[in-house]
């Protein structure tokens, strides 16, 4: 018979041992839920080459993490402007329900979004290791203390960089409208040091907790530079131009005019007087290859990290860019080239080589990750989870994408229609399956008006004026009067469109 003392002795180191592994229960349990690795790209439309948006263009990193998982084919931004943009992905809520339509304010200077909780947020505040470097919030928009609320850590977010001088002098004299080789080395490019900021992050984030870690890179957004061995991946004796139609918007409203009134983006008529319309997009090609090789060296470092596995990826970018289509370039419509974007997850939960065509929004992302991760669900958020799509991307969806640029201004997008409704009233109507183009507006014709009164039922039916202190980019329309002012400054009925007539 053991002793009273082996007894205590064996009792002891029971007790121990169940403590030790109890004690080893909590952090297991988070490991066990999925890391993020959050990826947006700034002003970056469908050419990239598993969207197949323009026939020459080299992504070979964006294709291999869309291979890994589900690429969204018909995702679409909710403001074709950064700040709304950005502010309603990360809020969770629509542009027409927080006023937020310019480049300023950011989200904690408007009383609707003063307090609500960002999808930062809830991955710092359920115990994730967050960081964040480059562009993920509009630059300038979250200030002071309010940093500490969204990341624990926030990481260097330097720009793009200028060369001496410009290659270009565009019509607005802006600095950021230029195009050209610069600078020589990868090295020395903003986004070279955002990926390089976000491979620190992941190497050193903590191996017993989740992390949230985002990164956000600059390019393509103007001034589109990269180094010259990405223009040489485009000849420009064999670079093809987008499609255009002359006359294209000899059917579309007057009203289309003004939500791009007066901008420094150059019109497609400069470009073909100065025959630039070729180095711009050959400029833009080579800016997206050289961000995809940034994005190529982030996921090669995930990868040797030894977490890939247990690692959702999800890239996005912000809005789409228009490189000649319907006249301009730049962003701020409703149509097409400027709504959609690239849109793709991979990782634990989501099914590989899938290519989804369901309307999806950014607007959706928010929910989507606390449901993949199983986070607290956030009360209020205007989003509808992708996570069936992930699992099958044939799964139905009851919802059109919606895109609002400035108030009254709304797209609504579905598997086969786009409809456009604007402030006085104006709208378009596209067959998207026999017009990908959108050169034919088909709300001009009484046939279409049973689609039309259909997509009009999504129109938000909240719909703010813009919020106080709201600026850049922000246009008015008064109904009972038909006033519309552009900058706060009053467009009349027959005024010239800028740099155009």
């Amino acid at each position: 018979m053991k002793s009273s003392a082996s007894r205590f002795s064996i009792s002891l180191f029971l007790i121990c041992a169940i403590c030790e592994i109890c004690g080893r229960t909590s952090p297991t349990h988070a490991d066990e839920r999925p890391n993020v690795l959050f990826v947006a790209v700034d002003d970056l439309n469908d050419w990239i080459g598993c969207l197949g948006g323009h026939p020459q263009a080299q992504t070979p990193n964006l294709d291999r993490l869309a291979a890994r998982g589900t690429l969204f084919t018909n995702a679409h931004c909710q403001a074709p402007l950064c700040n709304p943009s950005r502010s309603s992905l990360l809020t969770g809520l629509r542009p027409s329900s927080t006023g937020i339509c310019g480049l300023s304010p950011g989200i904690r200077q408007v009383e609707r979004t003063r307090e609500v909780v960002t999808l930062p947020q809830s991955f710092t505040s359920a115990g994730y290791h967050t960081y964040t470097c480059g562009k993920i919030f509009h630059d300038g928009s979250i200030k002071g203390t309010d940093r500490e609320r969204e990341f624990n850590t926030w990481g260097p977010a330097p720009g793009i960089g200028k060369p001496p001088k410009p290659f270009v002098n565009t019509p607005a004299k802006h600095p950021a409208m230029d195009w050209g080789p610069f600078p020589e080395r990868d090295e020395e490019g903003g986004d070279y040091a955002i990926a390089s900021a976000a491979i620190t992050a992941l190497q050193q984030a903590p191996a017993d907790q989740p992390f949230f870690i985002s990164c956000g890179f600059r390019l393509p957004h103007v001034p589109c530079y990269a180094p010259q061995k990405y223009f040489d991946l485009y000849p420009t004796e064999t670079l093809q131009l987008p499609p255009v139609q002359e006359n294209d918007r000899a059917d579309t409203p007057r009203f289309s005019w003004y939500l791009h009134w007066k901008l420094p983006e150059p019109r497609l008529k400069y470009l073909q007087d100065e025959s630039q319309w070729k180095p711009l997009v050959r400029a833009y090609l080579a800016s997206t290859s050289y961000m995809d090789a940034q994005v190529g060296r982030l996921l090669d470092a995930l990868e040797k990290t030894g977490r890939e596995q247990q690692t959702i990826v999800v890239l996005w970018s912000d809005h789409g860019w228009h490189l000649g289509e319907k006249q301009i370039t730049g962003k701020n419509t409703l149509w097409d080239r400027s709504t959609r974007v690239p849109l793709m997850f991979a990782g634990p939960g989501i099914t590989a080589k899938q290519k989804c065509g369901r309307p999806a929004e950014l607007l959706d992302i928010y929910p989507t990750l606390l449901e993949l991760c199983t986070l607290p669900q956030v009360a209020g958020l205007e989003g509808h989870s992708l996570v069936p799509q992930l699992r099958d991307a044939n799964a139905q969806r009851a919802w059109p994408a919606i895109t609002t640029h400035n108030r009254g201004n709304h797209g609504v997008r579905t598997e086969r229609w786009r409809y456009i409704h604007y402030a006085d009233g104006s709208e378009e109507l596209y067959d998207m399956q026999a017009d990908p183009h959108e050169w034919k507006n088909l709300a001009l014709f009484s046939e279409h008006d049973g689609v039309k009164r259909e997509l009009a039922a999504w129109l938000p039916k909240i719909d703010l004026p813009p919020a106080p202190g709201s600026k850049s980019r922000v246009l008015t329309y008064d109904a009972k009067t038909g006033a519309v002012t552009w900058e706060g400054a009053p467009v009349g009925p027959n005024d010239p469109i800028p740099e155009l007539e």
